[in-house]
């Protein structure tokens, strides 16, 4: 399991961001203080409060491709 800090900021992110994100074989949760869904519904993506930073959790130990593909969005601290 790794967890990153994301950010969708626009319709076409969160769009993209679950085509990337279907490609993958593993569950894959984003979370927003306390609420979770699966990263794979653009639907539970709208839940959350996208102005905030969401927490993307891969419950795999293989993600170093899918964090490639996800760069663009990751949150650099």
């Amino acid at each position: 399991m790794k967890s990153i800090k994301i950010s969708l900021s626009s319709i076409n992110d969160v769009r993209d961001f679950v085509d990337v994100v279907r490609k993958y074989d593993m569950e894959i949760d984003l979370s927003s203080g306390r609420y979770v869904v699966d990263a794979k519904s653009i639907m539970g993506i709208f839940s959350l409060d996208l102005l905030k930073p969401i927490t993307l959790t891969a419950y795999s130990d293989n993600t170093e491709k899918l964090f490639e593909e996800l760069d663009k969005y990751v949150i650099k601290e």
